[in-house]
Formats: C-alpha cells, sequence, structure tokens
C-alpha cells in the first residue's frame, strides 16, 4: 500500500515558527526576504513536499505569463 506524499504550505510553517518565537519573548519581523523558500526547504528537510496552491511566486509567474500570452495575442490582432 502505497502512501499519497504529503504536501504542506510553506507559508503555514512560516506562520508556525513566527508565533512560537513571538511566544518565546522574541520579535521576528518579517520584510526585506521573503521567507517563502527558506519554509520551503524546511518543509523538504522534514520529508514534506510543499504544495504549489497558496504559494504567491507561483501565481505571480502565472499571471506573468498570461500576460505574455495576451500580449503575444492581442498584438498580432491589431
Amino acid at each position: 500500500m502505497e502512501s499519497a506524499a504529503e504536501t504542506f504550505n510553506p507559508w503555514s510553517v512560516v506562520n508556525v515558527v513566527f508565533h512560537h518565537l513571538a511566544g518565546q519573548g522574541l520579535h521576528p519581523t518579517l520584510g526585506g526576504a521573503d521567507p517563502g523558500a527558506p519554509a520551503a526547504d524546511l518543509l523538504r528537510a522534514l520529508g514534506i513536499e510543499p504544495a504549489a496552491e497558496g504559494d504567491r511566486q507561483v501565481g505571480e509567474n502565472v499571471q506573468r505569463h498570461l500576460a505574455q500570452i495576451r500580449a503575444a495575442i492581442f498584438s498580432e490582432e491589431e
């Protein structure tokens, strides 16, 4: 019996770590660097594959690609 690969949103890890640090009296700040990639690396190290859904970078890349397609199609019609 093969088990399905477990996935998890990397931002959930960022949220858990942020609240854990704040609970310990530390005051982590977000900004400047995107913590999504290190969170995804942490998940992989734990044997969990990060899921693309909810990933801002994936969504932005899709939107950018769609804009390129629209520009290519509609610029030919003009």
